[in-house]
């Protein structure tokens, strides 16, 4: 498995085998690509798409990137927070992106700090990092479980 540079990126996403909806040169790294925050939600409290969203300390939350993703048949990716926000105490927990997935990424977070945390639309709060399968995929995850295909905005377990 290898981990795509920014120019394998490039190249990817103009033959269409990945896709990073809408794609902004400046958010390019050498190795992924910075998401940006579209919405974000404390359960039950409070849901924003505009401005900013303060988050207390001990409080779990969530972010739906602006960006929609598409993994094609030999790509999968993987997530990591931009440490930005972890030097903030921000925690939090990323699943793999199946190849064949596509839709908007609802990212789970906790502030594990004594202080709020603000978090604004429009920041960059996480690395999408794209890996090359070593073969295709028997089934795609829409084929397997297909669960969050497409999904839009935030979307909390569907179990």
């Amino acid at each position: 498995m290898a981990i795509l540079s920014d120019r394998s990126i490039i190249k990817l996403v103009g033959s269409n085998e990945i896709s990073i909806q809408p794609f902004d040169k400046k958010n390019l790294t050498p190795n992924g690509y910075d998401l940006t925050v579209e919405e974000i939600e404390i359960p039950e409290k409070m849901k924003s798409n505009k401005g900013n969203i303060t988050i207390p300390p001990g409080e779990r939350f969530a972010i739906s990137t602006k960006e929609v993703i598409s993994c094609g048949e030999k790509h999968c990716a993987q997530l990591w927070l931009r440490t930005s926000w972890a030097r903030k105490g921000v925690i939090c927990s990323f699943g793999k992106i199946d190849s064949g997935f596509k839709g908007n990424l609802t990212l789970l977070g906790f502030n594990s700090s004594s202080k709020n945390v603000d978090i604004s639309i429009g920041n960059t709060f996480a690395q999408i990092v794209f890996e090359e399968l070593s073969t295709s995929a028997d089934e795609l995850y829409d084929e397997r479980s297909g669960n969050y295909q497409n999904q839009k905005g935030i979307t909390w377990s569907k179990e």
